[in-house]
């Protein structure tokens, strides 16, 4: 086994989670450095300014987890990249109709590009997050991983019987060179799976993987308070952030609103009669609940309703209730995919799959298989209908698999792509 000391940069938001991720880090004898990325100061509109006060009291309260625990500590300034490839995306999603995914955006090219990048080029072997998120290894040299996958076997069954994944953690320092040449990297639904945020991942591909660790991925999120109480950690007790990625508490609305105009419109329930008023189609997505009470007339009823459709060249939405058809999908179209594990796109497709087209849905049935339409290659034919699937939004699928022992059965997450 080496006796080299790796050196991991954790990427600390200022949070509790990523904070334990860098205490857990140092405690298993890794040489680590806390880092901070600067993605938002605010802006000179006033909706804005309580954002950079929030983005100023993460920035500080990272650093003083980082000096309680002994560590470097460095803030990496991403503030014009993020804006360009994140803010730009997201708005210019809206604009258009669609429900863009900033947190994957700011994964796929911030946190999991950029600021991997920088922390190579400075030395390091791998970066950390606190993302509720398991990783893996599984040995699986190219020509029998694609025999095995590749066997007749009913679909649920091929993974299950692969060969099963090992903590990367435990085996980091002992592999060799020539072995992880043939090294398959994995990630799974995290341990908590309320936390869970494997959705926001699966953008990632190998050659990131092969340099990412998620500590707190095997702990429920009491048991990362705890730890951060015994680590002595200042902000053990601060509240989850649930805003939009580095962005903090705004409300989308609020901060579209800086960007997009709003434009008064109508509400048509699905029947063709206007039932109200709203104050721009591209504020709202697929599944939202409508409106404020004050533009509910009389036709929409008391129960609730939600948005079924959006027309923003007409600027008109279509509402309708919970149980209505007009909410549900059947089958969904996919475009941008990309697989965890390049070795599942040799598959004998169609496969049967886990799916979750929003953050925090239950996982459904489904089955993936591939398209030819010339807007989307894959598509997903869920075993039933489901609700509030919107355009834009990233659609996730996973495979039960045995994990990291063998009575530990998790969910492998294959990959993803866009709802076409």
């Amino acid at each position: 086994m080496s006796s080299v000391i790796k050196k991991v940069f954790v990427a600390m938001s200022g949070g509790v989670d990523s904070s334990v991720a860098a205490a857990l880090l140092k405690k298993r004898g890794f040489d680590v450095v806390g880092v901070h990325m600067k993605c938002w100061s605010g802006s000179p509109l006033t909706t804005l300014r309580a954002e950079s006060c929030s983005a100023e009291q993460d920035s500080e309260d990272a650093r003083r987890a980082a000096e309680v625990l002994g560590i470097p500590f460095y803030v990496f300034d991403f503030e014009k990249e993020y804006k360009e490839k994140v803010v730009e995306y997201m708005v210019d999603g809206y604009r258009q109709g669609i429900t863009p995914n900033p947190d994957v955006m700011c994964n796929k090219e911030i946190k999991f590009g950029l600021f991997l990048k920088k922390a190579l080029d400075m030395g390091a072997d791998y970066v950390a997050t606190g993302h509720y998120v398991r990783s893996g290894v599984a040995e699986l040299p190219a020509r029998t991983a694609v025999r095995s996958l590749q066997r007749r076997a009913p679909a649920t069954s091929r993974f299950e019987k692969s060969p099963m994944a090992t903590p990367i953690f435990s085996k980091l320092r002992s592999f060799s060179t020539a072995t992880r040449q043939h090294l398959r990297y994995l990630l799974f639904a995290a341990k908590d799976l309320n936390k869970d945020q494997s959705y926001f991942l699966w953008t990632l591909a190998q050659n990131q993987l092969r340099h990412c660790l998620f500590p707190i991925g095997d702990y429920i999120k009491p048991e990362v308070r705890k730890l951060a109480k015994k680590f002595g950690l200042p902000n053990a007790d601060k509240k989850d952030s649930q805003g939009i990625c580095f962005l903090g508490q705004i409300t989308l609305k609020d901060f579209l609103g800086n960007y997009l105009p709003e434009k008064r419109g109508i509400v048509l329930n699905t029947a063709g009669k206007v039932v109200g008023e709203h104050s721009g189609a591209h504020f709202y997505t697929i599944g939202q609940r409508h409106l404020s009470v004050k533009y509910q007339v009389s036709g929409v009823g008391q129960k609730p309703v939600y948005v079924a459709e959006k027309d923003v060249k007409e600027n008109a939405i279509l509402v309708a209730e919970e149980s209505d058809p007009a909410l549900y999908k059947k089958e969904i179209e996919l475009k941008n995919i990309n697989f965890i594990n390049s070795i599942t796109q040799l598959l004998n497709y169609p496969i049967s799959v886990y799916v979750r087209v929003r953050y925090r849905q239950p996982l459904v049935k489904a089955i993936l298989a591939k398209s030819n339409k010339r807007q989307a290659t894959w598509k997903l034919k869920f075993n039933q209908p489901i609700k509030f699937v919107a355009q834009g939004q990233s659609a996730v699928f996973y495979s039960v698999r045995r994990s990291f022992t063998k009575r530990d059965w998790g969910y492998e997450m294959l990959g993803g792509g866009v709802i076409a």
